[in-house]
């Protein structure tokens, strides 16, 4: 068994944006030369999330607005109290959640159709990283 473990840094220009990081996980997936396993992909931080979608332009403004609807930001969430104002990028990461574990078939990222690997931030402007590990044979 083999085992790669990578880490990609971000500092998004935006408070909340949404990177497409599918061919960094294929390029450790390669690094690795496994041909059957499994990589994670892990957001390392509270305020960030990874999910699994269509690399769709309109859908990503549709996951954005939703997001925005069902955490958006208000100025009386209790975390304020910490002196903190990202209550609301707090609980959009956990709508999203913070990881994903895609199969890897004959040395590739074994996806359905359309299926990509996002990295959601949702308190940016400053340094946040994601662990990619890739385990197999």
């Amino acid at each position: 068994m083999r085992f790669y473990t990578e880490y990609l840094t971000f500092q998004t220009a935006r408070h909340r944006e949404y990177l497409n990081i599918t061919n960094k996980v294929e390029e450790a997936v390669e690094k690795c030369n496994i041909q059957e396993g499994m990589v994670l992909v892990s957001a390392m931080h509270i305020t960030a999330g990874v999910w699994v979608n269509d690399a769709e332009d309109g859908l990503i403004a549709d996951i954005d607005e939703w997001l925005e609807h069902l955490a958006p930001f208000r100025e009386d969430y209790r975390h304020h109290r910490t002196g903190e104002t990202n209550g609301d990028s707090h609980l959009k990461s956990l709508l999203v959640h913070h990881q994903v574990i895609v199969p890897v078939t004959k040395g590739k990222l074994d996806f359905g159709p359309w299926q990509q690997i996002y990295y959601a931030e949702f308190d940016g402007q400053r340094r946040k990283r994601v662990i990619i590990k890739v385990m197999g044979e």
